[in-house]
């Protein structure tokens, strides 16, 4: 009895060390994407996603995706790699739009969107704890945009659109997330190959819209790849590892404290000025995700 437990102890301290792994590294996102300005954001998808795919290949392994349904094939292999390509090329695009921290923090009302998706699919009809927790949270981010749209017009005129990104990032990631919680096998056995197939769909892009393939200086390159290795790679198999071993509730939650973690770090380098705004902000988006999910 004496060892179960100890077993269950040790199982519990594993996962939630994992999930803190995949929330500090989450945070980092917005300070290393900003490193990596110098490169154009479609090109930085792909890097981000091909260093990605060979960081969670730990999470390669057999499934039967093979035997689903036609549609299901489809979805799978064909749209979600474009919900990731829409993600992380709009969330880069957003942040050179408009302030790092703000673009971040809008971004990361996805959940209150995920919660909202789940309660619609699963209920059909939207219940009032998830209706509220989303006025909060975009009621935070609201903030953020109350200076430029109570000034002259041209400072919300110049961020709008990437404000506009952020969210529409966030509809990206609830999307993929709700497809996630939706399909017969586990996306993160598949998270690999969806990460290559979105680099090729980046690479493609990037060559059609932007074509410049100029390799960046190091700095910029050593960014881009620690964008992938870290927040699109080695954080999403460290969450997979504290969702499967520890309790969902309590590692759930320990995500909420990502705005405010990215928030603070854009604050200590210097990129991103700390007035009410943005811890109001903050506030209020985690109240959001957290009433939205009771």
């Amino acid at each position: 009895m004496q060892r179960v437990s100890l077993s269950l102890s040790t199982t519990r301290w594993y996962s939630l060390g994992a999930a803190l792994i995949a929330v500090a590294m989450w945070s980092l996102a917005p300070l290393l994407a900003d490193r990596a300005q110098a490169m154009s954001p479609i090109a930085l998808t792909a890097l981000t996603l091909l260093a990605g795919a060979l960081a969670s290949l730990p999470m390669s392994r057999k499934t039967r995706a093979d035997a689903l349904p036609l549609r299901w094939k489809v979805l799978l292999w064909g749209g979600m790699p474009l919900l990731i390509v829409g993600a992380v090329s709009t969330y880069f695009l957003g942040m050179r739009h408009a302030p790092a921290a703000e673009a971040a923090l809008i971004t990361y009302t996805w959940p209150v969107l995920f919660v909202l998706l789940s309660q619609w699919s699963q209920l059909g009809r939207l219940r009032l704890a998830g209706l509220t927790g989303a006025l909060i949270a975009f009621g935070g981010a609201a903030i953020l945009m109350l200076p430029q749209a109570l000034g002259t017009g041209s400072g919300l005129q110049a961020a709008g659109p990437g404000y506009a990104l952020a969210v529409l990032a966030a509809c990206c990631w609830a999307l993929y997330s709700w497809v996630g919680q939706l399909a017969p096998v586990a996306i993160a056995a598949l998270l690999p190959r969806l990460l290559l197939i979105a680099c090729a769909l980046a690479t493609a892009a990037s060559a059609l819209f932007e074509g410049d393939t100029t390799l960046p200086d190091g700095a910029t390159l050593l960014a881009g790849i620690a964008l992938g290795l870290g927040p699109y790679g080695i954080a999403m198999v460290a969450w997979d590892t504290a969702l499967r071993h520890g309790k969902s509730n309590l590692v759930g939650s320990l995500a909420y404290g990502v705005p405010i973690l990215a928030a603070l770090l854009l604050v200590l380098s210097g990129l991103s000025e700390l007035d009410w705004r943005l811890p109001t902000a903050a506030l209020l988006v985690i109240v959001g995700c957290l009433q939205a999910g009771r």
